[in-house]
């Protein structure tokens, strides 16, 4: 555990958090033999370091009778973060982090920076924006190179050694004479064409005003460059890379921040006052200046925890959902609910493996969360589940284990219910039946999946009664909560030449949204009590 006691990011007590960094201290002084090793382990555990020595800025803080610097205490998405930059320098590959707004990312990259620069000889690490004034002024708290003087200046002497703001820490460069090391900045068109370097940020992304100016010249300056950004659209190479499939990718959704709850998001959303500007710098959705988004994000944000805010527990069956990958850099994904409540969604690479040690996996999932059923896409790949599942249970049957059953769902096939009503008659207008509404089942469970998310906003936010089989929780527990909202508002709808519901789940330049789909599977309206086992019996 990083820090040796309960913190309260919402209510914090940095009283606590000076006392336990004095007693260190005081340690370390009184034994400083022991500074040699505690550098080596600050060496390769940078957020460690920063959690133990780190300070940080709030000008805000004042409002509240806070102490403007304060400990620099990660959360626990920032730490991971910085783990995950410190694999992509190991691995010598690129990354992408997308993020919400008021993330303290600039903080985190800043002191993962330094500290890296601190404990390692001759290490070299650019930053680089669009405007000159983001990376450095000197007298601007918002300037990343403001932070990094800050966050040297703010460190106990054992660990700043011999460093002097005004001799080491020029115009867009901050020197560390006692490793060698060296962080530089560069802004606008210019990035890029400065020293090679072990790594380069790349500020705000997809706001680069001309960026094939520097995809070459960063190309040839390092071999681990890190883009962090807010969303700006599609049309940029931050978004097309980040939904490319090729490099790893980072969410930091703002429902990561401990810090922040529904109330901080109402409050976000009315001084914004922009349901586009929301969208994309809250909840990450490149698509929310498209036409006809099918699942509004806010519709999204109200699902998750809905249970909890109405005070209703989950009742009905528990089931499971697979979506097949369509090829190799596309992955699995599995989702299991009981009722209305959405429990879980996991995601697998197909690479390396064959279908049947997929829907082997899924046998697992089934008996790690309880399911005695789970759904599967017939469609393409997924054709091969059918036989597959068939194999694992006459296994399981000969081991006399329980079966599990297997059901397919097939979205190119005809519409669920046909004759019923999709859109109620009202006014004199004639009732419009599912055939008429819908060209295929696909597109009718995405709609279905839609109106349990308008339903779930209704009684969540506009107080609306509402019947708890028609609405969706989305459990905040989930380990891939952050990505699955973000690709429930990717899809987007429209309507054909005859007049019927299409539906678009793969926007020009984004990624198959693997966990959309499996939770779309899941809550679409076929009948659940068809047993495939009996169908084949009964063809045998």
């Amino acid at each position: 555990m990083p820090i040796p006691f309960p913190f309260d990011f919402k209510n914090p007590d940095y009283n606590q958090v000076f006392e336990w960094r004095m007693e260190r201290l005081q340690r370390i002084r009184a034994n400083p033999e022991t500074l040699p090793a505690l550098r080596a382990f600050y060496r390769s555990n940078p957020a460690q370091f920063i959690i133990d020595w780190g300070m940080t800025t709030d000008p805000r803080n004042l409002d509240f009778g806070l102490p403007v610097s304060i400990p620099f205490l990660l959360f626990p998405k920032q730490e991971e973060w910085i783990h995950w930059i410190m694999d992509r320098r190991k691995n010598m590959e690129n990354g992408i982090t997308e993020k919400s707004r008021e993330m303290g990312l600039s903080w985190t990259s800043i002191g993962l920076a330094c500290t890296l620069c601190l404990f390692n000889k001759e290490m070299v690490i650019g930053f680089g924006s669009r405007k000159e004034e983001y990376v450095d002024s000197t007298g601007s708290p918002k300037a990343l190179f403001w932070k990094a003087r800050k966050f040297v200046e703010m460190l106990p002497l054992e660990f700043r050694g011999s460093w002097s703001d005004k001799k080491h820490a020029p115009y867009m460069r901050v020197e560390f004479p006692d490793s060698g090391s060296v962080i530089t900045g560069e802004a606008g068109d210019n990035i890029g064409r400065g020293d090679r370097t072990t790594m380069y940020f790349v500020d705000e992304s997809a706001f680069l005003p001309r960026p094939m100016l520097i995809e070459a010249s960063l190309s040839q300056t390092t071999r681990c460059r890190i883009d962090l950004s807010s969303v700006h659209g599609m049309s940029n190479p931050f978004a097309q890379k980040r939904h490319g499939g090729k490099i790893p990718v980072f969410t930091f959704h703002w429902r990561s921040d401990p810090r922040k709850d529904d109330e901080w998001y109402r409050k976000e959303c009315e001084k914004l006052d922009n349901p586009v500007v929301v969208a994309q710098e809250l909840d990450l959705n490149y698509n929310a200046s498209a036409e006809g988004v099918l699942i509004p994000s806010d519709w999204v944000q109200a699902a998750v925890d809905a249970h909890i805010k109405l005070g209703i527990q989950p009742t009905g069956k528990r089931q499971g959902a697979m979506d097949v990958a369509d090829e190799g850099k596309d992955k699995n994904a599995f989702s299991t609910r009981h009722g209305f409540l959405l429990e879980n969604v996991r995601e697998w690479s197909g690479v390396g493996s064959d279908i049947y040690q997929s829907v082997e996996k899924v046998f697992g999932y089934c008996e790690e969360d309880r399911l005695e059923e789970f759904r599967f896409d017939e469609d393409g790949l997924g054709a091969g589940v059918r036989g597959d599942a068939r194999a694992i249970n006459e296994q399981r049957k000969a081991a006399r284990r329980p079966l599990i059953m297997a059901t397919p769902f097939r979205g190119s096939g005809g519409v669920f219910d046909p004759d019923a009503e999709a859109v109620r008659g009202d006014n004199g207008q004639a009732a419009r039946l599912n055939k008429d509404f819908f060209a295929r089942a696909k597109p009718q469970s995405w709609w279905h999946l839609r109106k349990l998310f308008q339903n779930t906003y209704r009684a969540v936010v506009e107080g609306m009664p509402y019947n708890p089989d028609e609405i969706i929780s989305i459990s905040s527990k989930m380990e891939n909560k952050d990505k699955l909202i973000i690709e429930l508002s990717q899809s987007t709808y429209s309507i054909n030449g005859v007049g019927k519901i299409d539906v678009d789940k793969q926007p020009d330049g984004t990624k198959s949204p693997n966990l959309a789909d499996a939770v779309m599977i899941n809550y679409a309206p076929m009948n659940s009590a068809l047993n495939i086992w009996e169908l084949l019996g009964r063809q045998a």
